[in-house]
């Protein structure tokens, strides 16, 4: 009996851009296949997959593009979210590299370290709690792309609802963070630029209230 697949492996599969042979694997992938999965990640796939295998390969590339592409607020690449193109970018990927090489990974050179589907793929198999500890690591960004998927009404959104799912609770400091990038962009980005999403999607601690509308909008 094959090994099942890990749920955030998965999950990589499916942020990756679709390439007619990976959507025909995922329509014939039958749910037992995955590996132990939360109630909550296991509606979340289902709901995701159900979307997925609707569309032809045509529309999940448009979509595809649409969300990743033509929005930089919703880029798969996470450092993006957190410094720009500012210098303490290259110092943020040198960091992710050096991480995959202490785990004995040598990733494709031609692929930022910083790709979300890479970050999966390691965190699917990685010894220990590197690749949980990856992924925590660059949680603000996860959390600011899921919220701008959700605003859209993006049935990607979904995804990153798995990953989440697998996650610890958010600290007061990475929340502070995500209201702070909400508001400010990017550092290459003016402040002032229209949000990430509106306060009902943002991530809040237990008890706490939504942010206010952003950028003055009621």
């Amino acid at each position: 009996m094959p090994e099942p697949i890990h749920p955030l492996k998965l999950v990589s599969l499916l942020l990756q851009y679709p390439e007619a042979d990976q959507v025909g694997a995922i329509r014939d992938l039958e749910f037992d296949e995955v590996g132990p999965v939360s109630a909550a990640q296991r509606r979340a796939l289902t709901g995701f997959l159900e979307w997925y295998r609707d569309q032809d390969l045509d529309q999940l590339r448009q979509s595809y593009v649409d969300n990743f592409d033509f929005d930089r607020r919703h880029s798969l690449h996470l450092t993006y979210q957190l410094h720009g193109d500012s210098r303490q970018r290259g110092l943020a990927l040198l960091k992710i590299k050096n991480v995959y090489r202490d785990a004995g990974l040598d990733p494709d050179p031609s692929e930022l370290p910083d790709y979300l589907p890479l970050m999966l793929e390691f965190a699917a198999f990685a010894p220990g709690q590197a690749g949980a500890d990856l992924l925590d690591g660059h949680r603000e960004s996860i959390e600011l792309i899921r919220a701008g998927l959700l605003r859209t009404e993006s049935p990607w959104a979904g995804l990153f609802d798995v990953i989440r799912d697998g996650m610890p609770g958010l600290s007061r400091r990475q929340l502070n963070r995500i209201k702070r990038l909400a508001e400010e962009g990017p550092p290459s980005e003016e402040v002032g630029m229209e949000p990430f999403a509106p306060p009902e999607v943002m991530p809040t601690l237990p008890g706490e209230k939504p942010l206010p509308m952003i950028g003055g909008r009621s």
